[in-house]
């Protein structure tokens, strides 16, 4: 099935793994709350247990540098698709306030992103994250 709409999670390629990961469930998560009609219908099993609903269409996940990641975040600012980010400081807060305190000490143009995630008409995306790689 092709979607009209695009799902991408770019993560900065220097990162601990833990790190990549734990950035793009936070990003992913972002996605999940803030977009109607993304979440599926929960699954079953054989034996009748159910499970959890998840996101109903893929997520892309793209490596970039720091260059990059600020480039991206300019173009999607510019072009106003909705964006979720992630920022180097969050990996040292233990809450949520603390973690858009620390995104609110920042201007835009030197945020310190370790991780975005775009969501909006695949177009549209895909012209934001050109020159952009599949992470490996």
């Amino acid at each position: 099935m092709r979607f009209d709409t695009k799902i991408a999670i770019i993560v900065r390629e220097d990162l601990a793994t833990w790190q990549k990961l734990n950035v793009t469930a936070f990003l992913a998560g972002a996605i999940a709350a803030s977009t109607e009609d993304i979440i599926g219908e929960p699954y079953k099993d054989a034996d009748d247990n159910t499970y959890l609903p998840m996101i109903r269409q893929p997520i892309l996940i793209y490596a970039a540098t720091p260059e990059a990641l600020t480039r991206t975040h300019a173009q999607a600012l510019t072009r106003k698709i909705p964006t979720a980010l992630y920022i180097k400081d969050m990996f040292k807060t233990a809450h949520d306030t603390a973690n858009r305190a620390t995104v609110q000490a920042h201007p835009a143009d030197s945020l310190p992103l370790v991780g975005l995630a775009l969501y909006g008409p695949r177009n549209l995306v895909d012209k934001t994250l050109k020159g952009l790689s599949l992470h490996s």
